[in-house]
């Protein structure tokens, strides 16, 4: 092969790296809210865990005991279920393959949120990006402050 064109593909798979990169780090940490039809339902013994979720929210954190971004993630995670109603569960699964799968956990952090109900309302790959989690908190405790507050048709 030719000095110019291995040069050129050389550049060229740069390039093309360079691009994957910047892709997949704009999608880390995103907030990603699925289909409302489509949400699974968690519930406490799925995971392993002997506590009730939040009333309005919980924060489902998969860590593994290598994760260098985990204990960043768990400080923020412990910080917004400080609010009423939203409780915060980490999760290891360094030694448990099969929550790992059944969860579908690729990346650790992975953080679920929770609605009120154990309804998975959305998934963060990676930290999470503090502003879009507090919107989606915000959203989740005037539901449930509307669930819990009763209508003028209801008295």
């Amino acid at each position: 092969m030719q000095l110019p064109l291995a040069l050129a593909v050389l550049g060229g798979l740069i390039a093309i790296s360079a691009a994957v990169g910047l892709l997949l780090k704009a999608a880390s940490g995103r907030v990603r809210v699925g289909a409302a039809d489509s949400r699974p339902l968690v519930h406490p013994d799925q995971l392993g865990v002997g506590i009730a979720f939040g009333s309005s929210a919980t924060l489902v954190q998969f860590s593994t005991a290598f994760c260098a971004q985990c204990p960043a993630t768990r400080r923020l995670l412990a910080e917004l279920a400080g609010n009423d109603g939203v409780r915060h569960v980490e999760v290891d699964v360094t030694d448990d393959l099969a929550l790992a799968d059944r969860f579908a956990i690729r990346q650790t952090p992975t953080t679920l949120l929770l609605d009120g109900d154990g309804r998975q309302v959305a998934r963060i790959g990676g930290p999470p990006r503090r502003a879009e989690l507090e919107a989606q908190l915000a959203l989740l405790a005037a539901a449930a402050t509307a669930t819990a507050t009763p209508t003028r048709e209801s008295r």
